[in-house]
C-alpha cells in the first residue's frame, strides 16, 4: 500500500490535481497497485485564512509516506516567493530531495515548434542538482531602497552535492541504455568555482567506462537545445542552470502543459509536480490542460516501482497526442480540464480491460 500525501495548492492546483488523482484511480484498477492519499491544505490560501505556512511538524508527516504530489504553489495576493519557499523550498531542503529530474520527450511531431523534428530527436531527461547553488538563500540586501543599496547571493556547490547529482546521471544513463550518453552542463569559464563540477564529472564519470561524456556551457547548450536536441540523453547540471534549460526544454517538448518533475532523493519519499505554476489567472475556469499533472503521476508511478501502472498512463498521453484528439497543451485545446482528465481515462480503459479495486 503506498502512501501519497496530496497538497493541491493555489490557482489552477488543485483543478489538474483532481484529474491526475481521477487518472492515478483508473491505472490502479487496471494494474492492480495499491495506494491511499492524505491531502494536506498547506498554500497561500491557507496562509491567507490562518497566517501559517508548514509547521515543523509536518515534515515528519511526509516522512511516513512514499511519495508528496503537488499541485502548484503561488499566489498574486502573498508576498512574492514566500508560499513557495516555505512549501516548495522547504519540501525539497528539509527532506533533501537533491535531484529535479525533468524528462523532456516529445509525444507528438505537431507539438514541436522546431521544424523537421521527429518524437525521436526530443528525448532526454535532465538531472537537475537541487538543493545547492543560489537557491541557498545566503547572502541578503543592504542599504535596502537607497542609492547605496547592495544585494548579494551567493552560488553554493559541495563536492557531495555535485558528486551524488553526477552519479546519479550516469546510473541514469546505463539504465536508459538509449545513447549511453551524459552531457554535463555548466559555465566553469566564466564561474570558476564551478569548476567543480568538471572535476567531479571527470573523477565520476572514470568509473562509467561505457558511457560517453560530454561537456557543454550553459549558453551553448540552450542554442544546441533548440538547433539539434537529438544531441542530448542525459543532461546533469546545476540548480539555476537546470531550472532555466528544462524551461526551454518544456517549450521544446510542446509546453508547459506536459511539463512535470520529480523532487526526488532515492529511497525516501520524493515529490512530484508539473511544473507551470499555479496560474492564477485560470482559477476556478476549468481550462487549463491537466496533462502535466497527470504525468507527475507518472513519475511518481515509477519512482514506486509500479512501472505497468506509469507505462499505462504514458501510453494513454502519447495515444491522444499523437491521434491529434487533443490537439494542444494549453488552455486554446478546446477542452476543459475535467474533459482532457476524461480523455485520458478513456485512452487507459481501451488500452487493458483488466481491473482490480483500490
Amino acid at each position: 500500500m503506498h502512501k501519497i500525501a496530496v497538497l493541491g495548492g493555489d490557482g489552477i492546483g488543485p483543478e489538474v490535481t483532481t484529474e491526475a488523482l481521477k487518472v492515478l484511480q483508473v491505472a490502479s484498477e487496471l494494474t492492480g497497485f495499491k495506494y491511499e492519499t492524505t491531502e494536506y491544505p498547506f498554500g497561500s490560501e491557507h496562509y491567507l485564512k490562518t497566517g501559517e505556512l508548514v509547521p515543523d511538524s509536518v515534515y515528519d508527516e511526509y516522512r511516513q509516506h512514499d511519495a508528496i504530489y503537488l499541485g502548484a504553489i503561488g499566489d498574486p495576493r502573498c508576498e512574492v516567493g514566500l508560499v513557495e519557499r516555505a512549501v516548495i523550498a522547504g519540501i525539497r531542503f528539509k527532506l533533501d530531495l537533491y535531484i529535479n529530474l525533468r524528462p523532456i520527450k516529445l509525444y507528438s511531431e505537431a507539438l514541436c515548434p522546431i521544424k523537421n523534428k521527429k518524437c525521436e530527436d526530443v528525448d532526454m531527461v535532465v538531472v537537475r542538482e537541487n538543493t545547492e547553488d543560489v537557491y541557498t538563500g545566503l547572502g541578503g540586501i543592504m542599504k535596502a531602497g537607497t542609492p547605496d543599496e547592495v544585494a548579494i547571493a551567493n552560488m553554493v556547490f559541495t563536492r557531495k552535492g555535485c558528486e551524488r547529482a553526477v552519479r546519479y546521471a550516469f546510473e541514469l544513463a546505463k539504465a536508459r541504455n538509449k545513447d549511453n550518453k551524459v552531457t554535463l552542463v555548466d559555465k566553469a569559464n566564466a564561474i570558476r568555482a564551478q569548476d567543480i563540477w568538471t572535476r567531479t564529472m571527470e573523477e565520476v564519470g572514470s568509473e562509467y567506462p561505457d558511457i560517453e561524456k560530454d561537456h557543454a556551457y550553459i549558453d551553448a547548450a540552450c542554442m544546441w537545445l533548440v538547433k539539434n536536441p537529438e544531441w542530448f540523453d542525459v543532461v546533469v547540471t546545476t540548480n539555476i542552470f537546470g531550472d532555466i534549460f528544462t524551461d526551454l526544454g518544456a517549450m521544446v517538448q510542446g509546453g508547459m502543459g506536459i511539463a512535470a518533475s520529480g523532487n526526488i532523493h532515492p529511497g525516501q519519499v520524493s515529490m512530484f509536480e508539473p511544473i507551470h505554476g499555479s496560474a492564477p489567472k485560470y482559477k476556478d475556469k476549468n481550462v487549463a490542460c491537466p496533462i502535466a499533472a497527470i504525468m507527475a503521476g507518472q513519475m511518481m508511478l515509477d519512482f514506486l516501482g509500479e512501472k505497468e501502472g506509469a507505462a499505462v498512463i504514458e501510453n494513454a498521453v502519447t495515444s491522444l497526442l499523437k491521434s491529434g484528439k487533443l490537439p494542444s497543451l494549453d488552455a486554446r485545446s478546446g477542452f476543459s480540464t475535467s474533459q482532457v482528465g476524461d480523455m485520458v481515462v478513456d485512452e487507459l480503459k481501451k488500452s487493458n480491460t483488466r481491473t482490480t479495486s483500490v
